[in-house]
């Protein structure tokens, strides 16, 4: 089989440019990244689906290489941005990947541009509601550091995050990395937190994969309860996976390549 390659470019947009990367073609998945992550959280990914379908990962606005919207962020303004994603490209229908922060996102496309979504795989997303945000709101940030002088927040950043992740330095500096092309990695997390996902369910009612990640201790579990809120959702986990989707990539791609090609 021969090597498929990621492709990257910027989409002109009315406030800027989205920045993505491609592999392969065919049917259009588009796949949406953690906070405060970039497309690289997928670039093992990409390679994998490439083979069966066309796989876009974008960044969100505010991270990685893409801009900033110019009112503050929300999850409804982040989905609006990937549906006008959707118009430039010509994409009519596709299918939709979001891991953590990503998902909430996939979700709201889902709920703004139902008749454009064909299936939907939520990864480590948990069902927002009143106690959820309040949980999320009262807690500090596991990104969220006091920039310093001396830069030692960064240092602090890294064993923040190094907590959560499998003894592999190579993911955290792809993570560090990708923090550092935020204003504030904390921010998305914030985004998160306020968003009312529970006034939207019933908006969202094309077929749903809720993966879980069982070593992720902020959202394994949450697979199941929002599973149980949906229409037409089921649930896979993965044993071995952690926050970072790269650690178990491929385990990752096989899931997301069985459901999105099922009849």
């Amino acid at each position: 089989m021969s090597e498929v390659r990621i492709r990257r470019r910027y989409i002109d947009c009315a406030w800027g440019q989205l920045h993505l990367a491609e592999a392969g073609s065919g049917p259009a998945v588009l796949l949406f990244h953690q906070t405060p992550r970039s497309w690289d959280e997928y670039r093992e990914v990409l390679t994998i689906l490439g083979r069966r379908f066309r796989a876009i990962a974008v960044d969100t606005p505010g991270m990685g290489s893409s801009d900033p919207l110019p009112q503050p962020p929300t999850i409804e303004g982040w989905a609006a941005a990937m549906a006008h994603l959707l118009e430039i490209e010509g994409l009519d229908r596709v299918d939709v990947v979001g891991h953590h922060t990503g998902g909430y996102i996939a979700f709201e496309l889902a709920a703004q541009a139902p008749d454009r979504v064909r299936r939907l795989v939520l990864s480590s997303t948990d069902l927002l509601n009143v106690g959820a945000r309040a949980i999320r709101t009262g807690r500090r940030g596991i990104d969220e550091v006091e920039e310093r002088d001396d830069g030692s927040h960064l240092a602090e950043l890294w064993q923040r995050r190094a907590k959560y992740y499998p003894q592999n330095n190579r993911l955290l500096k792809r993570f560090l990395r990708d923090a550092l092309c935020t204003e504030d990695p904390e921010d998305g997390h914030r985004v998160v937190a306020r968003y009312e996902m529970e006034k939207r369910l019933d908006r969202v009612r094309r077929p749903v994969l809720c993966v879980g990640h069982a070593r992720d201790r902020f959202a394994f579990g949450g697979q199941d309860r929002l599973a149980g809120a949906l229409a037409d959702a089921q649930v896979r986990v993965i044993h071995e996976g952690e926050i970072p989707l790269e650690h178990t990539a491929a385990e990752f791609a096989q899931i997301v390549t069985e459901f999105l090609s099922a009849d």
